[in-house]
């Protein structure tokens, strides 16, 4: 029987026609997820899945869809995917833990920087009324010189450190597993315990994956032991922070503002996550928020989503080794 691969969203065509080397598929050319039954009825009969990050393959999923075995997901967090469930059923999943790091660590950056200097509240005011020129309005924080704290130093992390030291930051760090002495003074960091990394930073990074022990490290209590005035900035998952917090201090003027590329809505694990952005956070003007696109290059996605294919012919064929750089397992099976 000819084998399936259901990729459930928009890829490009180097993608499906290299699927296409290993038999049948059935792909979202739309720019729009399927529903979740939508999925279901077409991957009843699929052996492989290609999922994204708006996916959610938990038990019941799995037994509508008894014939897979491997969801190649193209992506690096697999908080939406029950990987003891796809393990009990012998199913393989698999995420690319590489290529992301460097277009996530560059939007941070970027998220920073836009926070900080006011990009977005400067646009808007260019655009609301004719332009008369300079006026003494809209200052705000640079990053040189700042003192900045990163939340985990794992790939990610690192990659944002590396990126900012030719602004001279000062930067600290906490994680439960510290780097090695040499890997800090390369990088030129300062290890802290959480509470002195809350009070000491201008700016605060969140860099760590969604797990039950980071569900809310940024609630209430941890926002009022942060700098008055400080920036928090969320390229990583929404579930990190309490957003109905994050809008409560910036109401309160306890927190300088807020830029997340990653919201709570998103996380389907979550079964009481919020239906939507609250909207006290979309209608604050200390806040830049962007659709998710810390891995939106274009290039980027194409070879994450090729390596995530790679994955499915290499189980279906029965070929495990010579991963190609970027490729990488969670391997339940």
């Amino acid at each position: 029987m000819a084998r399936k691969t259901l990729v459930t969203n928009w890829a490009h065509p180097e993608v499906l026609d290299l699927l296409a080397t290993g038999g049948a598929v059935e792909a979202n050319t739309s720019r729009e997820p399927w529903s979740r039954a939508e999925i279901i009825r077409r991957a009843n009969d699929a052996d492989a899945l290609l999922a994204f990050m708006t996916d959610h393959v938990d038990a019941a999923f799995l037994d509508a869809c008894p014939d897979l075995k491997i969801v190649a997901c193209a992506l690096k967090g697999a908080d939406n995917f029950d990987i003891e469930a796809c393990r009990a059923r012998g199913i393989a999943v698999t995420i690319v833990p590489d290529l992301l790091t460097a277009p996530t660590a560059e939007l941070a950056v970027g998220l920073m920087i836009a926070l900080g200097r006011n990009l977005v509240a400067g646009d808007r005011l260019i655009r609301e009324r004719p332009f008369a020129g300079w006026r003494p309005v809209l200052y705000g924080i640079g990053l040189d010189g700042a003192e900045v704290g990163i939340v985990g130093m794992g790939a990610v992390g690192q990659a944002i450190a590396h990126r900012l030291r030719p602004f001279r930051c000062r930067i600290s760090y906490c994680d439960a597993r510290p780097l090695s002495p040499a890997a800090e003074d390369a990088l030129g960091l300062l290890r802290r315990d959480r509470p002195e990394l809350l009070a000491r930073s201008d700016y605060l990074v969140l860099a760590v994956p969604l797990t039950p022990a980071s569900m809310h490290i940024i609630d209430t209590a941890a926002l009022a032991d942060m700098k008055p005035g400080a920036l928090l900035i969320n390229p990583a998952r929404g579930s990190l922070v309490d957003e109905s917090a994050v809008a409560d201090a910036l109401e309160a003027g306890k927190l300088g503002g807020y830029a997340a590329d990653v919201f709570e809505t998103e996380d389907w694990a979550r079964p009481d996550r919020p239906s939507q952005i609250a909207s006290r956070l979309l209608a604050h003007p200390r806040t830049v928020l962007t659709p998710h696109i810390g891995s939106a290059v274009d290039s980027v996605r194409r070879d994450i989503a090729l390596s995530a294919a790679r994955d499915i012919l290499r189980h279906l064929g029965g070929r495990q080794k010579d991963r190609a750089p970027g490729d990488g397992g969670l391997s339940a099976a």
